[in-house]
């Protein structure tokens, strides 16, 4: 097909504003799946993104329209909308000429709306403005029409409505697209240039590269070269998605696709990678992808020591699936042997945790978040450490930073008081305020990052009765007063346990921790002493009570020395068994961090 008459597009809007349902809607229409076979969010293929009713992974798919007896090839990749999967996105935007900015009616402009428009006009795409779910009796559309028309420069009334959900002027949106997305640029006959935007492990393919066709033709006669890899690739399929995996002999300049490479192992083949013809190679790359910088760090470990290798061969596959998941190995005293694992947020933790329990059915235990501090030695020298027990000896400390957030905040304007009280208790600074409609007010803040990941979103959900909406960037590192937490368990620390926090909530943190932990904690044969250990002195400590067996229940009467002498062997008992005693610490006790309520 000529180039023409192809176009490459997205769809970009916040959580839950109507992307899938949309998608859904495009496919029924271009005849790409019966009425028959239609479910709801027929992209979203994991279970997982439709039982949290988020999309998790950008997905491609090829559709056919016929316009003024015209047929045209619309390749359409859906994009998640929640923050810490915004990298998916920006990979996806790199493939196309054009996007759909879906906005709910109902919710108007929310804060990952403006973060991806933003994403959307940097890669120099056609925007369309889309405003969904206008059958609802609580949209107010024509207030919405008019903040998107202020937002973009364009005239209210050009704003397509449609109801996604009931499929209502769906049709011109796809009319949209072909008119104002320029065709893709490209000439099939030049040397090939491929990127790679996503992929996928499969068992009997291997890698299942996604690509986007920007010069010359990938066909199955070909053999591949990925360039920054320098591997050597035969194909074993070449396909488009239709929605499922279709094979097809070749694709040209302008297509989206994929092609399977049968490599087995996930180093040779990287996102933002080209592929070229060995025979006839291109003479440069094209620009990749800025790798993402992890937000957020937690240890994962096995339960049982044997399911080591099945765990780092699960993270290998994951991290194919998902280029933003990092991962070192670590050991821990507690807990053995594990990875380190980097993540974009603590969403993004949940779900990696998630798909690691269903998808490879691991039994595993998971640490404390925490963030990356930078650590400056008296002697000059910088570590960047992303795990508390990794902190150096604070006598060789001059100063411990910590990662700063630039973060935005989209509310009604009758939360403003609640947004800035939640903030400042979380050690943020107010930096400026805009208003992007009437009745709605964007705050911008400066924030530690440590204060952002734990249960930040949940609580501001809370505070604006769900309205609210955030996004967040990493600012810089600053100079904070920080001290290590230690929690020691039968006079053991247990590196697992270990934070790093703000010098004046470090009392107040240990002690609500040796509190929770001693419900956590079951009961021993013995004593357990739980204590939090804080500048090199115990600061808060509580005593979980030993299971006691009554050994006088036999003794009815005589003199008092045969009870003493009884007493005195169970004591003899109980202090051996101390000596030799294992305690085992619940999954619960490594989350308790997360959970302590601010005071």
């Amino acid at each position: 097909m000529q180039l023409t008459y192809k176009r490459n597009f997205c769809i970009i809007a916040h959580v839950d504003h109507g992307k899938s349902t949309l998608a859904d809607r495009l496919l029924q229409i271009t005849g790409l799946i019966s009425d028959r076979d239609m479910v709801n969010q027929v992209l979203d293929n994991m279970d997982l993104e439709r039982e949290k009713g988020v999309t998790i992974k950008a997905s491609a798919v090829r559709m056919e329209y016929t316009k003024d007896g015209v047929t045209y090839e619309l390749n359409l990749i859906d994009t998640p909308g929640h923050v810490d999967f915004s990298y998916e996105v920006s990979r996806s935007l790199v493939a196309c000429e054009g996007a759909i900015l879906v906005v709910d009616a109902t919710q108007g402009i929310e804060a990952q709306t403006l973060a991806n428009l933003y994403l959307a006009i940097e890669s120099d795409l056609v925007i369309i403005p889309v405003l969904n779910k206008i059958d609802l009796p609580s949209s107010h559309a024509d207030e919405v029409a008019t903040d998107i028309g202020n937002l973009l420069g364009v005239d209210p009334d050009e704003i397509i409505r449609i109801s996604a959900k009931l499929g209502t002027n769906v049709d011109q949106v796809l009319n949209a697209v072909i008119t104002r997305i320029p065709p893709p640029r490209g000439d099939e006959h030049q040397p090939l240039k491929a990127l790679i935007f996503d992929s996928h492990y499969d068992s009997y393919k291997g890698v299942v590269a996604y690509v986007r066709v920007f010069e010359g033709t990938a066909s199955m006669q070909g053999d591949f070269h990925l360039m920054s890899t320098n591997t050597e690739v035969k194909p074993i399929e070449i396909g488009v998605f239709a929605p499922n995996m279709k094979p097809i002999q070749a694709l040209y300049a302008g297509d989206v696709g994929y092609i399977a490479t049968g490599l087995k192992t996930v180093k040779e083949c990287r996102v933002g990678d080209t592929m070229t013809d060995q025979k006839n190679p291109a003479q440069t790359a094209l620009p990749g992808y800025i790798h993402p910088k992890p937000m957020v760090f937690a240890g994962i470990y096995p339960v049982e020591g044997r399911d080591y290798d099945d765990l780092k061969d699960a993270l290998s596959k994951l991290q194919l699936n998902d280029a933003s998941l990092t991962y070192t190995p670590e050991t821990s005293q507690a807990l053995n042997f594990g990875f380190r694992c980097g993540f974009l947020g603590l969403f993004h933790m949940e779900i990696i945790q998630e798909r690691l329990e269903r998808e490879y059915d691991l039994d595993i235990v998971l640490t404390a978040p925490t963030v990356e501090y930078k650590v400056i030695l008296r002697g000059g020298e910088e570590v960047l450490i992303d795990s508390p027990a990794m902190l150096p000896d604070e006598s060789t400390i001059e100063e411990i930073q910590e990662p700063w957030m630039n973060l935005s905040i989209l509310t009604p304007t009758e939360y403003y008081g609640a947004v800035m009280e939640l903030v400042k208790r979380r050690q943020g600074f107010f930096v400026n305020q805009d208003y992007p409609s009437p009745n709605r007010v964007q705050l911008n803040f400066e924030i530690p990052l440590s204060e952002l990941i734990v249960d930040f979103f949940d609580e501001l959900k809370s505070k604006t009765r769900g309205y609210a909406s955030m996004d967040y960037s990493f600012k810089e590192y600053r100079a904070s007063n920080l001290v290590k937490l230690e929690m020691l368990i039968g006079g053991e620390p247990v590196d697992a346990l270990a934070s790093i926090v703000h010098r004046d909530a470090a009392y107040h943190k240990g002690q609500r921790l040796v509190t929770k932990l001693k419900e956590l904690i079951p009961r021993q044969l013995f004593d357990v002493a739980i204590q939090a250990s804080s500048d090199g002195r115990i600061i808060s400590r509580a005593t979980v009570k030993a299971l006691r067996k009554d050994v006088l229940a036999k003794c009815y009467g005589g003199d008092v020395t045969r009870k003493r002498k009884l007493l005195e062997k169970q004591k003899k008992g109980k202090k051996r068994m101390k000596m030799i005693g294992n305690v085992e610490i619940p999954q619960e006790a490594f989350m308790a961090i997360l959970k302590l309520e601010d005071e």
